[in-house]
């Protein structure tokens, strides 16, 4: 029987380049080569597409594969851009389609639908490169009082993210978002307990099954939980989190209710924010979270006993039987 030909996408445009270096090479380790002709693709910064080290183009790459297992993350990787890419070729491939992976990429969209379903999330302001810096700060200073997150608008692993207690720390996070985007979010901070949680389709015989939360334990380093605190491993990461039941089974359907109404496929991972006064607030979506020794969606899948080869090959499953 002839083997499944895989290509593992990874590399791409954007600031979370490394990031899908890593998670890509965790994907190609954990398929079995005997089951799977495996090619590692990889896109460079300047957007050149390349097959086991030799450069190529995307029509003559879907001609040599059967699947593709999308392991970018942020900028092109995750807002559409590749998927359409996809889509037009006719390749069957992991994670959203071009329509969902942009509306969570989003984030300024995603808190429209998600405040339009009922969901608690932070009070926030939109400023875009165009405005004066001053304007910006101004109104976010009248809007709600310090201290502020500012986050770039279409981003992931929280890059640009910061955390601004007077307004001149405002005038720098506001420069340091926008140049990661054209559009930046200045947010109402709200203190309580970091936490995530994950969500797969079909899995375990449930059309969307919920994964257990992962608490995030800041270290005294770390105010917020920003690309440094990800990735430098000084944070403690516990799964399943001390929540009680009822902040799992908020979390569980908030996180369920925004994969289904931003039209997500696969796999996806919800933020949140728990205040000891005021409860449950949704903070933004990932659609194609990391897969790394350091990522917070393996550490879920092990709370469950589901190792990283059986979620992929779950993942490619799901891939071959999409309609997109």
């Amino acid at each position: 029987m002839a083997r499944l030909r895989v290509g593992v996408l990874r590399g791409g445009l954007g600031d979370e380049y490394d990031v899908s270096l890593k998670t890509g090479w965790e994907v190609i380790c954990a398929l079995p080569q005997d089951k799977f002709d495996i090619s590692d693709i990889f896109i460079d910064k300047k957007g050149s597409w390349y097959v086991n080290g030799l450069i190529s183009h995307p029509v003559e790459i879907a001609n040599r594969i059967d699947v593709a297992f999308n392991a970018l993350h942020g900028q092109f990787g995750e807002d559409g851009r590749l998927q359409k890419i996809l889509e037009n070729l006719g390749l069957p491939f992991t994670g959203s389609g071009s329509f969902g992976s942009a509306l969570a990429m989003n984030k300024k969209l995603t808190k429209k639908i998600i405040i339009d379903q009922g969901i608690k999330t932070p009070k926030s302001i939109v400023g875009q490169i165009k405005d004066k810096l001053e304007t910006i700060v101004d109104k976010a200073f009248k809007t709600f009082s310090p201290p502020w997150i500012v986050k770039p608008n279409n981003s992931g692993s929280s890059v640009g993210i910061s955390l601004a207690g007077n307004k001149q720390d405002l005038f720098q996070s506001c420069q340091k978002a926008f140049e990661s985007s054209k559009e930046i979010i200045i947010e109402e901070y709200i203190c309580g307990r970091e936490a995530t949680l994950g969500v797969i389709d079909n899995f375990r015989g449930q059309d969307l099954y919920t994964l257990p939360p992962v608490e995030i334990k800041l270290s005294t380093e770390h105010c917020i939980f920003d690309f440094e605190a990800k990735y430098s491993g000084q944070t403690e990461e516990i799964c399943p989190g001390r929540f009680s039941p009822k902040e799992v089974e908020e979390m569980s359907k908030i996180a369920s209710a925004v994969h289904k109404k931003l039209f997500l496929n696969g796999y996806s991972r919800s933020d949140f924010i728990i205040s000891p006064q005021r409860g449950v607030y949704f903070l933004e979506v990932n659609s194609l979270p990391g897969l790394t020794s350091q990522s917070l969606f393996p550490k879920s899948l092990e709370a469950i006993g589901c190792d990283l080869k059986s979620f992929i090959e779950h993942q490619i499953d799901l891939s071959l039987k999409s309609i997109r």
